[in-house]
């Protein structure tokens, strides 16, 4: 306990800067995920009145749904238009500018939710989403990037967990905010939607007081005393010579390599099971059977007979389990490690959705069988979170160097936004289809991940970018080739030529 006191009085400004990035990069992309869904009988009603006086007819409620589906879908071609925009201009930029000019269009968007009801346009609550996924397509993208840059290699796990910490309070916000009593209401909904506009206001606002990460200042900028003064105001005084020795390794190794694009880089041979790592985990955090629980929390909810007021705050439960467990990750992970966490979350959460499909099959033969429906859901939420929800941010973070980061995560970002839009359209027929056995689909991807995360994936904790590309070199070129390399000096080996 000493040492964490220690720790934070140390890397307060560290701390800080992690609020300050969270609250404006994945806080945001949670928070609409989750608060789109409450207003939405007030927006289908005002889609129709305003409509009506328009044109003096009603719309048929098939072209009302349409439109609504619409106004959700938008916001993932925002945020994979963002995305692909971010890899070259967070390059050009750098992330602090780019991540301060997102602010400004979150700030544009929430304006247009909050007056859309007095324009009585829903055009404009179409552009608002839009320009929301644009926004959020950036600073998801460079939320965990700058985050991990910023941290020292002890603190790295828990620094590159607060991602998910982020995006799992903004989940809960959204929940929070969304209810009847808060800004749910047909009279308040216009603000709900605008009310994302605070955090990124607040972002705009500290974020110049906070410096560039180190390891660009460094690496990118070639200014060693910018670093040195980085440094000092986030991890407070003390030695951190080593780290950046660490840094400058880095910084030799890359004077004989480019940044690469991103078919550059699919091409690269000595980054192939990077990419093998990366899509794998990012593949199964979408298709980890998340979106499923959710899903099914409410049928199962109401199978069990819970008041039907109770239910939104049950579903509460369910998110603030998810944050909480998300907060527990981030303590466990520079103990543990990102590859016990992974494949044992991956292992406990298919052995969790077994029982479920069982009791869900078995629900209307046995009436106590919803009760351990209920607390299989949140076990499974409490599993995701404390392993690949935390634990997936840091090692896509950490296998690839400052050059090859920017282009990878425009690879993260396709997969993700067009796994969110890709599995909105199929969910809903695969559920209709396959009913609960809809998560042996899941199990098999949890299951088959968990091997090849165990098999292949280097630990990560506690190592330098140079230290776990050297684990990679053996998977990529294997033992014969990299055998080759340990023999030379380590300063020779940084500047030789790939």
């Amino acid at each position: 306990m000493a040492i964490f006191f220690s720790d934070l009085v140390q890397f307060r400004g560290l701390f800080q800067m992690i609020f300050v990035l969270g609250i404006g990069g994945s806080f945001p992309y949670g928070f609409h995920i989750s608060v789109i869904n409450y207003p939405s009988v007030h927006i289908r009603r005002f889609i129709n009145e305003t409509w009506i006086e328009r044109y003096g007819s009603p719309l048929h409620s098939e072209t009302i749904m349409l439109l609504w589906s619409f106004i959700v879908s938008v916001y993932g071609i925002g945020g994979f238009l963002g995305s692909i925009c971010c890899g070259y201009l967070t390059t050009k930029y750098r992330k602090k500018k780019c991540q301060m000019c997102t602010n400004l269009i979150m700030l544009v968007a929430a304006l247009f939710m909050a007056l859309s009801k007095t324009a009585k346009s829903f055009e404009m609550i179409l552009v608002g989403r839009f320009l929301y996924g644009i926004g959020t397509g950036f600073s998801l993208n460079i939320h965990p990037q700058y985050v991990g840059e910023i941290s020292p290699k002890k603190l790295r796990g828990f620094t590159n967990s607060t991602v998910a910490v982020f995006l799992t309070l903004g989940k809960l916000t959204g929940q929070v905010v969304g209810l009847r009593e808060i800004l749910g209401s047909e009279a308040l909904w216009p603000w709900l939607l605008a009310s994302s506009g605070l955090s990124a206001l607040v972002q705009l606002i500290t974020l110049p007081f906070f410096p560039d990460s180190p390891s660009y200042l460094l690496i990118q900028k070639g200014n060693e005393e910018a670093c040195r003064k980085a440094i000092r105001k986030l991890w407070g005084e003390g030695d951190h010579q080593a780290e950046i020795d660490d840094i400058m390794k880095e910084k030799a190794a890359m004077t004989s390599t480019k940044s690469l694009r991103v078919l550059e880089v699919i091409k690269e041979r000595s980054l192939r099971w990077q990419l093998y790592i990366l899509m794998t985990v990012m593949t199964t955090l979408q298709l980890c059977g998340i979106n499923a629980i959710y899903f099914y929390s409410f049928e199962v909810f109401h199978t069990a007979k819970f008041e039907e007021y109770l239910i939104p705050y049950m579903s509460l439960g369910v998110g603030l389990c998810e944050c909480l467990s998300s907060i527990l990750c981030s303590t466990l992970i520079d103990r543990f490690g990102r590859k016990v966490l992974l494949w044992g979350g991956y292992t406990l959460m298919c052995s969790v959705l077994a029982l479920l499909t069982m009791t869900l099959s078995l629900q209307h033969q046995f009436f106590w069988m919803h009760y351990f429906s209920v607390i299989l859901i949140f076990l499974f939420v409490v599993f995701y979170g404390i392993g690949p929800s935390g634990a997936t941010i840091s090692v896509m973070v950490e296998i690839f160097s400052q050059s090859f980061r920017p282009s990878a995560f425009l690879i993260v970002g396709c997969i993700n936004w067009m796994g969110l839009f890709v599995l909105g359209m199929i969910f809903p027929l695969i559920v209709d289809n396959l009913g609960p056995f809809c998560f042996l689909l899941f199990m098999g991807i949890l299951s088959l991940s968990a091997i090849f995360i165990y098999l292949y994936l280097p630990e990560t904790k506690g190592k330098s970018i140079m230290e776990i590309k050297a684990e990679f070199n053996k998977l990529n070129f294997g033992k014969k080739e990299t055998s080759v390399t340990e023999n030379f000096p380590k300063e020779q080996l940084f500047c030789t030529k790939l």
